[in-house]
């Protein structure tokens, strides 16, 4: 079996990557900093950072595959550089680490933030969309971020692209801002709601389309990895009943939702803690990001499962290890 690097190993989607190749027998090398846990996962660990070129070439060595899922995945930061560092400069410093040690496949984690969603239809990889596009700086340094690997898969490197939605599942250790959702709602912290929408799919089911992409993927395409698109009201609804708790009724105006995204995140500027609403994230719920896995399920098959055992496992995740 072969060895294989991955990056976000400690994070949530990264390590449902590294908990599949272990069980399909692979080698499993996590890039780690010295302050990141991975648990319940037995992986060979080599402490490295992805700002750190010379640490990447030393964790890249005698491995035949990379996943580079690991992101700086924030919607504020005090230092909004730090989101560039890490995604788009990390992601060339990797790519170039994989060119030089000759990797077979290297399979590059960007988000279904970096796919043009029309008004009239779900988004698909080949949807036009530009930086121009992108609400804030995590999509702007993803985006940025995807287009180094685009670049590389171009001159030659074996890179294929994978776009997820938004996961939802068991092990969200941060949690991730869907989880927040999740997580919030559970602490009835989520009174009122915003007319937005997501694609959700199954964590686990994320976690093998990165296998199928890198064992059928073309260098140089790109795949949505989604399954269902969803309203926030139908997602809450769907929690609700699972959780057994009452849905919120309340639907927010855009406007109101704004003003408060500007006033928390101005404040959160001064004071340095995080926002309880991100503009960012505002701003990114102005669009419902649906979006089509199809491309996915013709050359990969991808065939993702309904949600709702996903929203079911997370919920009682989160109740399990203390989180509400």
């Amino acid at each position: 079996m072969a060895r294989i690097l991955v990056t976000g190993a400690s994070g949530f989607l990264g390590w449902h990557v590294a908990r599949l190749l272990l069980e399909r027998g692979h080698h499993v090398r996590a890039l780690c900093r010295p302050s990141s846990h991975i648990r319940e996962l037995d992986v060979e660990r080599v402490t490295g950072d992805l700002r750190d070129p010379a640490s990447l070439a030393h964790a890249i060595e005698g491995c035949q595959q990379v996943f580079h899922v690991a992101a700086d995945y924030r919607l504020w930061s005090k230092n909004p550089q730090d989101l560039y560092d890490s995604n788009v400069e990390g992601t060339r410093h990797l790519l170039a680490a994989a060119a030089g040690a000759g990797v077979d496949r290297i399979v590059y984690t960007s988000t279904v933030g970096c796919i043009g969603i029309p008004k009239d239809r779900p988004g698909e990889e080949t949807t036009p969309v530009s930086i121009e596009d992108m609400a804030g700086h995590y999509k702007r340094s993803k985006w940025l971020a995807e287009q180094v690997a685009l670049e590389k898969a171009r001159a030659g490197l074996p890179v294929i692209i994978v776009n997820p939605t938004a996961p939802i599942g068991d092990h969200d250790w941060k949690p991730t801002p869907t989880g927040k959702i999740i997580v919030d709602f559970l602490r009835n912290k989520l009174p009122a709601f915003v007319d937005t929408g997501l694609n959700l799919v199954d964590v686990r089911d994320t976690a093998l389309g990165h296998l199928l992409a890198a064992e059928k993927g073309r260098p140089g395409e790109r795949y949505i990895l989604g399954c269902e698109n969803l309203t926030l009201e139908q997602i809450l609804a769907r929690m609700a009943a699972l959780a057994g708790k009452p849905a919120p009724r309340t639907k927010i105006p855009y406007g109101i939702a704004y003003a408060a995204g500007v006033v928390t995140t101005a404040w959160a500027d001064v004071t340095g803690k995080e926002p309880i609403a991100p503009l960012e994230a505002v701003k990114m719920a102005r669009k419902k990001m649906f979006a089509s896995h199809a491309k996915a399920a013709c050359d990969l098959g991808f065939a993702p499962g309904p949600v709702d055992a996903a929203l079911e496992r997370a919920i009682d995740w989160f109740r399990t290890n203390g989180y509400c």
